[in-house]
């Protein structure tokens, strides 16, 4: 393609910048990297590890806040590779249309998770927690909110109340395997998403350490603040469906995700729900291990993005295939030039073929 701008995003820091660098490198491009001013010492790092290991001429960090990412954008590309909000989405194309630049826009949404009545409960917990409270829910595709057979919504909740406890002990303040919120601004967004509904688990905050417990939301409305926007949170709502039809309704009256789950042995359920929504990757009986598939392309659709990476997926973004038609002098027909009088006939013949 030619020279790659890579924007990342500040909840994964690292990772997010090398894996789609790989496959700029790897496809032949340069690349400017602008990792993300919210988690500093990482862009640090990130600048140091590539001064060190690579010429500028052919990667280079630029590091900075909104002005720097506002005077990249405004250059011209040949590619841009996105990862962070809508929001800003909408920004950056906007500015790469201005070049006919293309993009790949890595970004969010409302991931749903349905849990049907024919679960190993124990085992549906474990990963589904594990998926939502990882790094605090502060994950692209996190589960963002519950959709629960009313059959086993009090045996549920029961369930996670004992992982959670057996995961991060009496008080997750205190564990060291639970993240805090990246910054005052997104505890104060986050906070505000508590008011809404019943707090069945969790709840207990700490600005001054930007802390949220692992917190579970009940009687809740599709109303509510918390069903309006991707909650990037460790704060997980839970509705209640008695008919399947109206769960996935429901599902689809949102923004297309980028991920669906579902925890169900029923494999007709499974089909039914695989093939009534759209989303940018779905797991059966498991959460966020799709990412982590070289084989599977990872992307968005819709309002959860476009385009898409990760293994080969990588090398074909990064990648124009330019396609080459060499044709010999020694030989030429003279069937497809004019005049064509005397050989329609011919052509008849030959495209019965």
């Amino acid at each position: 393609m030619g020279v790659t701008l890579i924007i990342s995003s500040w909840n994964y820091p690292l990772q997010l910048v090398i894996m789609p660098l790989i496959g700029v490198i790897v496809a032949g491009n340069c690349a400017v990297i602008k990792p993300s001013e919210l988690a500093p010492h990482t862009s640090s790092l990130v600048a140091e590890i590539i001064a060190n290991k690579f010429n500028p001429e052919y990667i280079k960090v630029v590091e900075g806040g909104i002005e720097t990412s506002q005077n990249l954008i405004a250059e011209k590309f040949d590619y841009i590779f996105f990862t962070g909000s809508a929001s800003i989405a909408k920004i950056v194309m906007t500015a790469a249309a201005k070049h006919l630049t293309p993009v790949t826009l890595e970004l969010g949404g409302k991931n749903p998770c349905i849990i049907d009545a024919d679960i190993d409960i124990k085992q549906t917990i474990k990963r589904l927690t594990w998926g939502k409270f990882l790094n605090a829910g502060q994950s692209c595709l996190a589960p963002d909110y519950l959709l629960v057979n009313y059959h086993i919504k009090d045996d549920l909740l029961e369930e996670m109340r004992q992982h959670l406890q057996k995961a991060y002990g009496n008080d997750p303040q205190l564990s060291p395997d639970y993240a805090r919120i990246i910054n005052k601004k997104h505890f104060d967004r986050l906070e505000k998403l508590l008011k809404a509904g019943e707090i069945v688990i969790g709840g207990k905050i700490n600005r001054d350490d930007l802390y949220i417990a692992p917190t579970v939301i009940d009687s809740i409305t599709w109303e509510d603040d918390v069903m309006q926007e991707e909650i990037f949170g460790p704060i997980l709502p839970i509705i209640t469906y008695t008919n399947i039809f109206s769960a996935i309704a429901a599902i689809n009256s949102y923004t297309k995700p980028l991920a669906l789950y579902l925890f169900s042995r029923n494999k007709t359920l499974q089909k039914q729900v695989i093939e009534s929504t759209t989303s940018g990757g779905v797991c059966l009986n498991d959460t966020m291990m799709h990412f982590s598939l070289p084989s599977l392309p990872f992307g968005g659709v819709g309002g959860s993005g476009m385009g898409k990476y990760h293994g080969k997926a990588s090398f074909d973004t990064f990648s124009h295939y330019k396609s080459i038609y060499k044709n010999p002098q020694w030989l030429d027909i003279d069937w497809r030039y004019p005049p064509y009088q005397g050989k329609i006939a011919f052509l008849k013949r030959l495209l019965k073929f």
